[in-house]
């Protein structure tokens, strides 16, 4: 039997919880690890304590903001973060996994939070039908080291939810 590499481990688990998002648009998970680590988990949605999408608003979801995004939700990368930085988790020099590209606003924060790595599963340019990955080119104009996760997780060989 061989033994899975980190990589592949983690970005498994983040498509296993991105799977627990309530949102009815896109499901998004991340794993914050470090030193082998997992350090904190996180997915996208509404505030812990608010609503959860799929049930208050089944149809349509939460409603939107100017640019279109959910008005509610905290990205599964924002999560992961704010859920480390609550519990006094060193997040410097942490790698983050993330099943979507981080959006600008993300990757803003990624930087900020000294986060070293950033391994990410689907492009977000892609799934907003936008000409580039301005989160990603952010990171790398930064010196962050990020790209797209090239394994083939096993939860691939299994029928994913289609909103991941």
């Amino acid at each position: 039997m061989s033994r899975p590499n980190f990589d592949d481990i983690y970005m498994e688990l983040a498509l296993n919880i991105a799977r627990r998002s309530h949102c009815i648009k896109k499901h998004v998970g991340a794993v914050l690890a470090k030193d082998t680590r997992i350090i904190s988990i996180g997915y996208n949605g509404p505030p812990a304590g608010t609503h959860n999408c799929d049930e208050e608003f089944p149809g349509t979801g939460c409603s939107r903001d100017s640019k279109g995004s959910c008005s509610l939700a905290i990205h599964a990368e924002q999560n992961a973060i704010l859920y480390a930085v609550k519990n006094k988790s060193d997040v410097e020099g942490s790698t983050l996994y993330v099943t979507l590209a981080p959006c600008l606003p993300c990757a803003r924060i990624i930087y900020s939070a000294g986060i070293k790595k950033v391994i990410y599963y689907k492009s977000y340019a892609e799934y907003k039908g936008l000409p580039c990955d301005e989160g990603v080119d952010f990171l790398r104009k930064f010196g962050i080291d990020i790209h797209k996760y090239e394994g083939a997780p096993f939860l691939e060989k299994e029928k994913l939810d289609p909103l991941i």
